[in-house]
């Protein structure tokens, strides 16, 4: 499993979110807990009706994960990104 979509949301493994940022995968959970990696979830409309767009942001990067209903992963990309609502 590496996204997995469900009745009570998304839930993408700890292992793929350590792979992009370089980090272990034991410190993913407490990481988003203490929020040192935030998440922003977009719900495509339209023409991207049946698609979300996961982004998760960490120490200055992000990686977005676009999904379909089923959680496979459509695309992945890594970027260099301040957090939202912080300044750089």
């Amino acid at each position: 499993m590496q996204v997995e979509v469900g009745a009570d949301g998304i839930v993408v493994d700890a292992e793929l979110l350590a792979e992009a940022f370089g980090i272990a995968p034991s410190m993913v959970h407490p990481g988003m807990k203490s929020g040192d990696i935030t998440s922003l979830c977009e719900k495509g409309e339209g023409s991207d009706a049946g698609r979300w767009r996961l982004t998760f942001y960490h120490a200055g990067r992000a990686f977005r994960l676009t999904i379909d209903d089923t959680g496979q992963v459509l695309r992945r990309t890594r970027f260099d990104a301040p957090r939202p609502g912080r300044a750089t």
